[in-house]
């Protein structure tokens, strides 16, 4: 009994060589959430397949025909075209850092195979975004991305922010008036930076946050810590180095 096919789109999180012309990719789909697909014939230097990998680099868009059974944990790819074709994300080399942060945080988050369409629109539009945006809000996108992220996992930050309450408490999510007992806080332009961070609804308004490159690679480390207190398993980011080095 063959496999109902279905038409979605997928944004690519990673690809693992699998033998000698396959992959093993892992993708998060509109329809379906991460999910894993075998993809074969894809790494040979044959003139039908030459090139076809470049379609899975990470954060490429792209419009599938896809197998699927709830029972498999690899199922296959019948059909595989360009969703988007970027201008400046693949050969941007700071773009494609930020976008190799925002993969990778968003696999760390992503755990179970379940759709979630909204963070899908979510993250197509923050790629679609950087790909185009100019380099004062390209520099901001990983702290809102990162900040905005949160709201889709259950332990979003309150902008409670006050004169009183200034002081954000990482591990309760909300800004409070005392230095709390734990480490995981932060204080003073940190804290307001954050609040002002929570207020942007458009990316195109990161580029009125100036940011300083000391202050913001201190901010995305703390950004990390809040990740790993709520996340199980988190551990740390091995693209966060790389961002830090290339937008400094």
């Amino acid at each position: 009994m063959s496999q109902p096919l279905h038409k979605t789109r997928g944004i690519v999180l990673r690809s693992v060589k699998y033998g000698e012309s396959s992959l093993v990719v892992t993708l998060f789909t509109e329809l379906f959430g991460v999910q894993s697909y075998m993809v074969s014939g894809v790494r040979t230097s044959s003139k039908t397949s030459a090139g076809k990998s470049q379609y899975f680099q990470p954060a490429a868009m792209l419009d599938l025909v896809v197998y699927h059974n709830e029972l498999k944990h690899l199922n296959r790819i019948r059909e595989f075209h360009w969703n988007r074709i970027y201008e400046q994300l693949f050969s941007d080399v700071p773009r494609n850092a930020v976008a190799l942060f925002i993969v990778e945080l968003l696999n760390k988050c992503l755990k179970q195979p379940e759709a979630n369409p909204e963070l899908f629109y979510f993250v197509e539009d923050i790629l679609k975004e950087l790909d185009k945006s100019n380099d004062a809000v390209m520099a901001n996108l990983p702290l809102f991305f990162a900040f905005q992220l949160s709201h889709f996992f259950g332990f979003r930050i309150d902008d409670n922010y006050s004169e009183n309450n200034s002081i954000l408490d990482l591990q309760e999510g909300c800004f409070v008036s005392q230095r709390p007992m734990h480490p995981y806080f932060a204080e003073d332009k940190a804290a307001f930076v954050s609040s002002q961070l929570l207020k942007v609804m458009q990316p195109a308004e990161l580029e009125q946050i100036k940011l300083n490159t000391d202050f913001r690679r201190s901010l995305m480390q703390q950004v990390e810590h809040f990740y790993a207190i709520h996340i199980p398993e988190f551990g740390t980011m091995k693209t966060l180095p790389i961002l830090r080095a290339i937008l400094g």
